[in-house]
């Protein structure tokens, strides 16, 4: 597993394509899914956060973040494409770390925020919890090839270790 700045500084295309489509709509939006206690999948829809040196999840309390804490699995699905490429989208799968750095947290929060052109936080904002989400695999899906990716399924796992 690695960071979202290493997975970039890899294969630099791919991950521009997933940030592309993350942020296909002007804003993070994504679908984020976890694994429950009894080991069924749970999928909520997520604002992810790329900053310049990584991908984040302000989480709020909740069934996902306790599925987080407790086995920190995660995949994070893009939204999709409008027709004709109603099929391309980019997915992500890994392990998320809660992050306790208030700094970091703050950080994250404002951009989010900025992002959105939000002057202000809602109640509740503050109870949100930051999570890293390292990158093991990813897949990118394209109806037609597009910017040197063939049409079809491209795949990246990152090195064992």
């Amino acid at each position: 597993m690695v960071s979202w700045n290493t997975f970039e500084a890899e294969v630099p295309a791919l991950a521009a394509m997933g940030r592309h489509f993350f942020y296909l709509v002007g804003v993070g939006m994504g679908f984020l899914a976890t694994v429950r206690a009894d080991g069924g999948p749970r999928v909520h829809p997520i604002c992810p956060i790329l900053t310049a040196d990584n991908l984040y999840a302000l989480i709020i309390p909740g069934p996902k973040l306790d599925d987080l804490r407790r086995d920190g699995q995660y995949a994070l699905h893009s939204l999709t494409s409008p027709p004709p490429n109603g099929d391309d989208a980019f997915y992500l799968t890994g392990q998320a770390t809660e992050i306790p750095d208030p700094t970091r947290w703050e950080q994250v929060a404002s951009q989010l925020l900025a992002e959105r052109e939000l002057p202000s936080r809602w109640p509740g904002f503050e109870d949100q919890v930051l999570f890293e989400l390292g990158v093991s695999r990813c897949l990118l899906t394209l109806t037609h090839a597009r910017d040197d990716f063939p049409a079809g399924h491209t795949r990246w796992k990152a090195a064992p270790g």
